[in-house]
């Protein structure tokens, strides 16, 4: 006999998504951000932060989103003037990304108003013990901040069936 919806974690993790999305977007929308273009953003300035202009697929291997969608919402950003793609010398067809001041001003403020959505979306659950689950449902390695974006844009690129990011894709879009 299936389970009642209120017993299903499946239709409960997608009611909390929800929740948690509409929360999200009601913080960005005074700032004139999508969630997806927020989540690009922040990920492009980070890795800025940490000395990488990573690649547009390395961005999307890091934001766990379609290349495809990634290369349409980055053009959005860049027509904002929150971020700029230049031409990779050592590979034409690739696109480097840097954000602009525009975007190096909005993404922290961006960041806290998101980091404020989650603090309030999991007031109820210790930090540790959230990351730890989340992290567990997503398996997703610690953070591990050298070579983020070469090490996922590798994985993104050998298609491997083991790979735990492979499906990131169709839960974060």
């Amino acid at each position: 006999m299936p389970l009642h919806p209120n017993d299903s974690p499946g239709f409960l993790l997608w009611h909390a998504t929800l929740r948690w999305q509409r929360g999200v977007a009601r913080a960005l929308a005074p700032l004139d951000l999508t969630h997806v273009q927020f989540v690009l953003l922040a990920c492009t300035w980070w890795l800025n932060e940490q000395g990488e202009r990573p690649t547009q697929v390395a961005l999307a291997a890091q934001a766990g989103t379609d290349i495809k969608m990634t290369s349409q919402v980055l053009r959005n950003l860049e027509r904002k003037g929150l971020i700029e793609r230049e031409v990779d010398t050592a590979d034409t067809r690739a696109r480097r990304l840097r954000v602009t001041r525009q975007g190096a001003r909005l993404a922290p403020r961006a960041i806290a108003l998101v980091e404020q959505v989650d603090s309030d979306f999991f007031a109820d659950i210790p930090q540790p013990d959230a990351v730890a689950f989340l992290r567990r449902l997503v398996q997703l390695p610690k953070a591990d901040t050298t070579g983020i974006a070469d090490k996922k844009t590798e994985r993104a690129h050998t298609g491997s069936p083991t790979d735990p990011d492979a499906g990131a894709d169709a839960v974060f879009q």
